[in-house]
């Protein structure tokens, strides 16, 4: 996969043929002694805390963007909940009150930002 002189390409060629695999699964260049680990450390499937099946590979991806159960914090709280549970917590959490520094009224949590510019 890659450009390789062609005064050397020949040589090149039948080193690949004997000490390279293409992987099945990623189609990546992999020498044939490191072949078993690969397959075994990138592409075994695993079971994220979601219960979702996937390849070792993708788990820390799945973990970090897209899993149900991915740490997250509230805007209002800064709590530390599940991303599955941070909607319903931050209705709860977002009307919740505050009195307003400058005029004095209580204003919910989530409409704290907005208020600076109809206060008073």
């Amino acid at each position: 996969k890659k450009d390789i002189p062609a005064v050397n390409f020949i040589i090149h060629e039948i080193h690949c043929r004997r000490n390279i695999e293409m992987c099945p699964y990623c189609s990546d260049s992999i020498p044939k002694s490191e072949m078993k680990n690969h397959i075994e450390s990138e592409h075994v499937q695993v079971t994220c805390k979601c219960r979702m099946k996937m390849e070792n590979s993708l788990l820390k991806d799945h973990e970090a963007s897209s899993c149900p159960l991915r740490p997250v914090l509230c805007q209002f709280c800064d709590i530390q909940l599940a991303f599955n549970k941070l909607q319903e917590h931050e209705l709860y959490c977002g009307a919740r009150t505050e009195p307003c520094g400058r005029c004095g009224r209580n204003v919910l949590l989530r409409e704290l930002q907005e208020h600076p510019r109809v206060c008073g």
